[in-house]
């Protein structure tokens, strides 16, 4: 069973086709979106989800906007 996004999440996808989009096939989308325009409710809903040390692992691949990276490798 693929799991769904919860609501407060998916407010942050608006263009996707919600059916569509699950963590498990799409954890890298989604973790990138979140970690650039999510709220701190759905990034405490990310951190739980993926944990910290491998989205801090993930960093560079994720292709995240330069203010966001920063961000985001001092935060984890």
């Amino acid at each position: 069973m693929k799991t769904s996004l919860p609501d407060y999440v998916k407010q942050y996808f608006w263009g996707d086709d919600l059916s569509q989009l699950n963590w498990q096939d799409h954890q890298k989308y989604i973790s990138k979106v979140l970690l650039e325009k999510g709220s701190q409710k759905a990034v405490s809903w990310l951190l739980k989800k993926a944990g910290r040390q491998k989205l801090k692992k993930q960093l560079s691949s994720l292709k995240l906007d330069q203010k966001s990276e920063n961000f985001w490798k001092i935060y984890l």
